[in-house]
C-alpha cells in the first residue's frame, strides 16, 4: 500500500493534480497516442549529436505517459495561425489534421528565421500533454523550440512557458534550460501538468537540416474546463 501511495503522489505531481479530495479521485491511464510510422530515409550524422546541448539519442521507445482518463486531442481540426503570413490557411491546417506521416503532403514549411504556429482550442482547457512533430525524415535537430500557452491570442498576458531549449536566447523569450533533441517518429512530448489555457504557441528557428521551419503535427491532450 505504501508503494502504491508513493506512486500516486509522483503521478499527481507529474500531472499537476495536487492533493485535494476532488483531485484524489482522478483516474489515470496511458495517453491514447497514435504514432506515425518511422521514416525509412532517416540519416544519422553522429557529429551533430556530440553537441553537449543535445540529449542522447534514445535506444528504446518512450515510456507511456499517464494522464487523466478521458483526455482527447483538443487540437484536432482546430484553427491555426502562424507568424509567416505567406503560408496559405489550408496548408497551416496540416498541423492539426491528424496526419502525422513522414511525407511532403503532411508537412507545412514556414519561412526562415524565428517563426511560430498557434492553435486556438476554442475555450479554456486543462492541458496535460503537448506533442510536436517537426520533420522526422532525416532525424533533424529542431532549433530554438519554445512551447507556450496563454488565454490571450496575442500572447501579451498570462503566458506560461512549458518547454524552452533556446539556450542562447536567440528568440528573445528567455534562456532555455531544456535540451535540444533529435526529431523522430515519436515527436516531442511535453508534460503540461494540467495548465489551463486556450491558446498554444510553438516557436522554432530552423533545423539542423534546413533553414525553414517544418511542422507535421501538433497535438494538445487535455480536457475542457467546466
Amino acid at each position: 500500500m505504501r508503494t502504491f501511495a508513493l506512486l500516486f503522489v509522483c503521478l499527481s505531481s507529474q500531472l499537476g493534480l495536487g492533493g485535494s479530495e476532488t483531485n484524489a479521485k482522478v483516474s489515470l491511464g496511458p495517453l491514447p497516442l497514435r504514432l506515425p510510422a518511422p521514416a525509412l530515409l532517416s540519416i544519422v550524422l553522429d557529429g551533430e549529436y556530440l553537441d553537449p546541448h543535445v540529449e542522447p539519442r534514445q535506444s528504446v521507445a518512450r515510456a507511456p505517459f499517464l494522464a487523466p482518463v478521458g483526455v482527447t486531442n483538443l487540437a484536432y481540426h482546430k484553427p491555426v495561425r502562424a507568424s509567416d503570413e505567406t503560408v496559405k490557411q489550408e496548408l497551416l491546417q496540416r498541423t492539426t489534421d491528424g496526419d502525422k506521416e513522414a511525407a511532403d503532403k503532411s508537412i507545412v514549411h514556414l519561412s526562415t528565421g524565428k517563426q511560430w504556429v498557434q492553435i486556438d482550442l476554442g475555450s479554456k482547457c486543462a492541458i496535460y500533454a503537448i506533442v510536436v512533430w517537426h520533420d522526422q525524415r532525416e532525424l533533424p535537430i529542431a532549433k530554438c523550440v519554445v512551447v507556450q500557452t496563454s488565454d490571450d491570442e496575442n500572447f501579451g498576458t498570462h503566458v506560461r512557458t512549458l518547454f524552452n531549449n533556446d539556450y542562447g536566447n536567440v528568440l528573445g523569450l528567455g534562456e532555455g534550460k531544456d535540451r535540444l533533441y533529435i526529431d523522430t517518429y515519436e515527436g516531442r512530448l511535453i508534460d503540461a501538468k494540467g495548465v489551463e489555457a486556450r491558446y498554444v504557441r510553438c516557436y522554432s528557428k530552423g533545423t539542423s537540416r534546413e533553414t525553414t521551419n517544418p511542422y507535421t503535427e501538433i497535438e494538445v491532450w487535455g480536457l475542457p474546463v467546466k
